[in-house]
């Protein structure tokens, strides 16, 4: 199915997190599925795509201090139940957030699940450009979250379950 997955960038310092879980939950919206990571790896790979297809716009000494700032910022993604809700939320607090279409499929925790979406997605011709996911106990779903090239027709290819 596709959702809407919200990314931003916070500061990497204690309680910064708590402060966002804490203004969803507040307005009655659950976090389905979330990752984090340090912003330095997201921006060191920016750099290296840049250098390998676009002319660089900045010298080198902007690139260095970029890269060694961001490891001040945690890059987060998110999937809530009420995205436009947060969305609102996260522009009345003056968050900086951009927001995509993902394709979010709930599967069993076991053995092989998670390669025959993969392989279906190979199948199909479209790349996975990242992926996260939850665990649950073995008899339960997860939920895995996909970010494909082309989200419709993957969504598409998933709609009636995998």
């Amino acid at each position: 199915m596709i959702r809407i997955e919200i990314s931003l960038f916070l500061k990497n310092a204690p309680g910064e997190l708590a402060q966002l879980t804490e203004l969803l939950s507040e307005a009655d919206i659950n976090i389905d599925a979330i990752t984090i990571q340090d912003a330095s790896a997201y921006v060191q790979n920016l750099f290296e795509a840049r250098g390998k297809s676009l002319k660089r716009l900045a010298s080198s000494a902007s690139y260095s201090s970029m890269s060694r700032d961001s490891a001040q910022f945690a890059l987060i993604r998110l999937v809530v139940d009420k995205p436009e809700k947060a969305m609102d939320l996260l522009n009345e607090k003056d968050y900086l957030f951009d927001s995509k279409e993902v394709v979010a499929i709930k599967i069993t925790n076991s053995p092989g699940e998670l390669t025959k979406i993969t392989r279906k997605f190979g199948e199909e011709q479209i790349n996975i450009n990242y992926v996260y996911g939850s665990v649950t106990d073995s008899a339960g779903k997860c939920l895995f979250v996909f970010c494909p090239e082309d989200v419709k027709s993957a969504a598409g290819f998933f709609q009636d379950g995998y």
